[in-house]
């Protein structure tokens, strides 16, 4: 259902080198890029995508409270991969890579970091440990 998220940023090209780098963990690339400096990721057009780019209005990007972009994945070491690789790349923790609630078949593994403009994100799995 959801096509393509945006999050606004304040450096395009340092938001760009990290997303890069952290998509391509998880099979990510550019798709797309315009003349306004709008990019963005995915595993191919047409795909569910991230993109960044500067605010429309002219004003610096903030993140908004409350909202945050999930990346499923589909095996526990990809999270704490994804998690590790976004730390490394300058990110900030925001929940260490672990099981949130009980065990078993709806466990929910999840692992929480902010982009380097703040922007949430999330990148979890739902499911017993394999």
């Amino acid at each position: 259902m959801i096509g393509y998220i945006t999050l606004g940023s304040n450096d395009l090209e340092r938001a760009r080198g990290f997303y890069s780098a952290l998509l391509a963990e998880i099979g990510g690339r550019e798709v797309m890029r315009l003349d306004n400096g709008f990019t963005m990721y995915g595993t191919g057009r047409g795909q569910p995508g991230i993109c960044i780019t500067k605010p429309h209005n002219g004003k610096a990007a903030v993140p908004g409270n409350g909202n945050m972009v999930a990346l499923v994945l589909k095996e526990r070491p990809q999270v704490d991969t994804l998690y590790a690789k976004a730390l490394a790349l300058g990110g900030t923790d925001e929940g260490a890579p672990g099981v949130r609630g009980p065990e078993g078949p709806q466990a929910f593994y999840g692992a929480y970091f902010r982009d380097l403009d703040g922007n949430k994100l999330c990148a979890f799995r739902i499911g017993p440990a394999s």
